[in-house]
């Protein structure tokens, strides 16, 4: 292999990668339109001017069979062809592909923005326990943790002694000194 070449094995590491991505019954042998378009994506294939988004879903439904929803590896080499000669025009069919595969080797699917926890004064303002009054400041312990069902419910003392009493639990200590 040539210097900076890039093999098929690479690329269908990638391809597997991305094809399982949020599915979860997914082999990766196959892959669906919404993670092909996703690999373009995420690999910089689609680059807004060459090729767009609606590029690389016309270049799917041309790949996959007829009554299909997902391509295999060889499809997906056959649409990536395709892809190569759109975004690097100028360029001979052989060193167009070898660049495009360039951008897929290595990659994987990303997850943007999914995790990110919403930060508003709002939100701070209505989660913030020490704020809480009436019936539900009753709900949290000092350190702003709730109390579980000892903070929902009133549970009855049934140790015998009477709630005031102070010395609760010092009976059996006077028993033993006498």
């Amino acid at each position: 292999m040539a210097e900076g070449s890039v093999s098929a094995a690479e690329v269908e590491t990638a391809f597997q990668k991305f094809a399982v991505h949020g599915d979860t019954k997914a082999t990766g042998k196959e892959m669906n339109g919404k993670n092909f378009a996703k690999l373009c994506k995420d690999c910089n294939v689609t680059d807004g001017k060459n090729v767009t988004t609606i590029d690389v879903d016309i270049v799917f439904s041309k790949v996959k069979a007829k009554s299909a929803r997902v391509i295999t590896f060889e499809q997906f080499n056959q649409a990536l062809t395709e892809l190569a000669a759109k975004r690097f025009k100028g360029k001979s069919k052989e060193e167009a592909h070898q660049q495009l595969y360039g951008l897929i080797v290595g990659k994987e699917p990303t997850n943007v923005g999914i995790t990110k926890v919403a930060k508003a004064a709002a939100v701070d303002r209505l989660t913030d326990s020490t704020k809480y009054t009436g019936s539900h400041k009753g709900r949290f312990d000092d350190s702003g943790k709730g109390k579980g069902k000892a903070g929902r419910e009133d549970i009855p003392d049934s140790s015998g002694y009477v709630s005031a009493y102070k010395g609760s639990g010092t009976y059996e200590d006077k028993v033993k000194e006498a």
